[in-house]
């Protein structure tokens, strides 16, 4: 069974309650839901994860080389500064999704610049929480 590994940034874990107006009112318990949903119609295997620590996410990264099939990621913040992230996906050999909840592009200027999508096989964004349904459909194609 093929192994997809999603991994979410800081601030996720406060989904629901952070910025609806952005963000809206879905959980990442909702969204880790609809992903275990998806995936078993896909039959693939998912293990979705969220930290707010930079060292934990590429710690995850690393551990997926051989292990995972795919990755989707949302570095949420990280997307914008972290070259440590960067450089632990393009260790990778496996398709990579970055996926936003809201578009950056339409935000803060500083929110423009995505350190992950240059290593990135797809970017999608600005579909709200259920982006991460169709990352994993997306995902499951490339497979």
């Amino acid at each position: 069974m093929k192994k997809i590994l999603i991994l979410n940034g800081p601030n996720l874990n406060m989904l629901g309650l952070r910025e609806p107006e952005i963000y809206g009112s879905d959980t990442l318990d909702d969204i880790k839901g609809w992903c275990l949903e998806k995936a078993n119609e896909l039959g693939v295997d998912v293990d979705f994860r969220q930290s707010n620590h930079e060292g934990e996410l590429v710690t995850w990264i690393q551990q997926a080389r051989g292990d995972a099939d795919g990755l989707i990621i949302n570095a949420a913040a990280y997307t914008h500064t972290s070259v440590a992230l960067h450089d632990a996906l393009k260790t990778l050999d496996i398709p990579i999704i970055e996926l936003h909840i809201s578009d950056p592009e339409k935000r803060e200027k500083f929110r423009h610049i995505s350190y992950i999508q240059p290593v990135a096989s797809e970017v999608i964004k600005g579909l709200g929480a259920k982006g991460y349904v169709l990352a994993l459909e997306k995902l499951f194609k490339l497979l």
